[in-house]
């Protein structure tokens, strides 16, 4: 734990669904309806520190997270799932947070690409 870290103790009522070490909750600033982050419980900044039981909850934690999300909502069609990773990568909370962002048709006029996007000019190849 870290007393400023704003993940390390989020309050129970955002927190969405726990598999052992780590745990999910929505994202305050949501990239589209359903935007969800998956964290360690432990307090890490980077996804290099996850320990393999926590890489495994956090896929668990996804997978179960993406079709619920799908079953709930029929318009999404497609997820990115990802992380920032140290400042230059944009990480601006350093718990690490793992993005699982739903997306549909047509939310983005030029979709191909996806997290190749990050770096203008290089989503499209």
């Amino acid at each position: 734990m870290s007393p400023a870290c704003p993940f390390c103790d989020l309050p129970a009522d955002r927190i969405l669904a726990v598999d052992g070490p780590c745990l999910a909750f929505r994202d305050g600033f949501p990239v589209s309806a359903g935007h969800t982050l998956v964290i360690p419980r432990r307090h890490v900044a980077s996804f290099r520190d996850l320990t393999p039981d926590e890489w495994t909850a956090a896929h668990r934690l996804a997978r179960k997270l993406a079709a619920d999300l799908q079953a709930a909502d029929p318009a999404i069609t497609g997820f990115n799932f990802g992380a920032n990773d140290g400042t230059d990568a944009g990480q601006s909370v350093f718990h690490c947070h793992l993005h699982l962002i739903p997306r549909r048709a047509g939310d983005h006029p030029a979709p191909r690409g996806g997290i190749r996007g990050v770096i203008p000019g290089k989503a499209h190849y």
